[in-house]
C-alpha cells in the first residue's frame, strides 16, 4: 500500500514572519513562500517608487574554494570571470556538454581562491550535481573544494530607489563606495558578517543581503522598521515576476533551459 500524502513544503526562517504580516502564501517549487501581501500592483509600484523587500532565501549558495577555483569557475561558467576583481559580482551560466543551459547564476568573487555562485532554488540540488561532475574531469580537481552551503543563509533582497538610503541607516559600510555589482562584507543591524551585494534584479537599485539562516528574521523586522516612513512594502513572488517581465530579463524554466544556449537567448 503506498502513501499518496505530498512530502512537506520546505520553509525559510521567515516563514512565521510572511504569515504574521499576512503574506498569502503559495508552493513554490516545493518552497513555502509569499505570493503578495497587499496587491502584486502595489508591489510592483513600490519597488520602482521607493523599496519593496522581498524573501529570497530559497536560492542556493554554493562555495568554490581552493588554489585553482578561478581556473574552475573560468573552465565551468560561460562569461569571462578573470575581468572581475575582489570585491565583484558576475551574472553568468552554467551549460551542458551540448551548450544547453544548466542553470543562470551570480558569481562573487572574494579572492582568486574564493567565489560563491548563488543559483535558482529548483535548481540547487542540479547544479551541485553538475559541479561535481565538471570537477571530475578538471584538471586541477584537486586543488578545488565544493560545498553546497545553502542552508546556512538567509537572504533579502531590497529593491528600489530608495533602497540605498534605508539600508545606509543600519551599516557603517559606505554604500555611495559600492558600484553596481559590486559587494562587500559587514555588520547591519546588529548582524555581524552580512554579505552586502548591489546586484539588484529589478531593474532598480537594489541590495541582496546573505545572512546567517536563523538572523533573517531580526534583519528583515530591521529594514522594515527602517523604511516604514520612506514606502518600503513587503514584497511576494507576483510582484518580482511582474518587475522581471518589464525589464525583459530572463528567468530560468521559462526563457532558459537545458534545451536553450546562451546565444538564443540573449546572454
Amino acid at each position: 500500500m503506498t502513501s499518496s500524502a505530498k512530502p512537506s513544503l520546505k520553509k525559510t526562517a521567515l516563514s512565521t514572519t510572511h504569515v504574521e504580516s499576512g503574506g498569502k502564501i503559495v508552493d513554490f517549487g516545493g518552497w513555502e513562500l509569499p505570493v503578495q501581501y497587499s496587491s502584486v500592483t502595489a508591489e510592483h509600484q513600490a519597488v520602482r517608487t521607493a523599496a519593496g523587500l522581498f524573501d529570497v532565501s530559497h536560492m542556493g549558495e554554493i562555495w568554490v574554494i581552493g588554489p585553482m577555483a578561478q581556473e574552475f569557475t573560468q573552465f565551468v561558467t560561460t562569461n569571462d570571470c578573470s575581468r572581475i576583481g575582489d570585491g565583484q559580482a558576475q551574472y553568468t551560466a552554467l551549460c551542458n556538454e551540448r551548450g544547453g543551459i544548466v542553470d543562470d547564476l551570480v558569481i562573487y568573487k572574494f579572492s582568486d581562491q574564493k567565489f560563491l555562485y548563488v543559483v535558482n532554488a529548483s535548481n540547487t540540488e542540479k547544479d551541485f550535481a553538475h559541479l561535481l561532475r565538471v570537477k571530475e574531469i578538471f584538471s586541477g580537481r584537486d586543488d578545488v573544494q565544493l560545498e553546497n552551503a545553502s542552508a546556512q543563509f538567509s537572504q533579502l533582497a531590497l529593491q528600489g530607489p530608495k533602497s540605498a538610503e534605508i539600508l545606509q541607516s543600519l551599516t557603517s559600510e559606505r554604500l555611495e563606495r559600492l558600484p553596481s555589482y559590486g559587494f562587500c562584507q559587514g555588520a547591519v543591524a546588529g548582524i555581524g558578517d552580512v554579505i552586502v551585494a548591489r546586484t539588484g534584479y529589478t531593474g532598480e537599485d537594489g541590495f541582496e543581503l546573505y545572512c546567517p539562516w536563523g538572523d533573517g528574521p531580526k534583519l528583515w523586522a530591521a529594514l522594515m522598521n527602517a523604511g516604514k516612513n520612506l514606502g518600503l512594502l513587503p514584497c511576494g513572488l507576483g510582484a518580482r515576476d511582474t518587475l522581471r517581465l518589464e525589464m525583459k530579463y530572463a528567468l530560468y524554466g521559462h526563457e532558459l533551459a537545458e534545451d536553450t544556449h546562451p546565444l538564443e537567448v540573449g546572454l
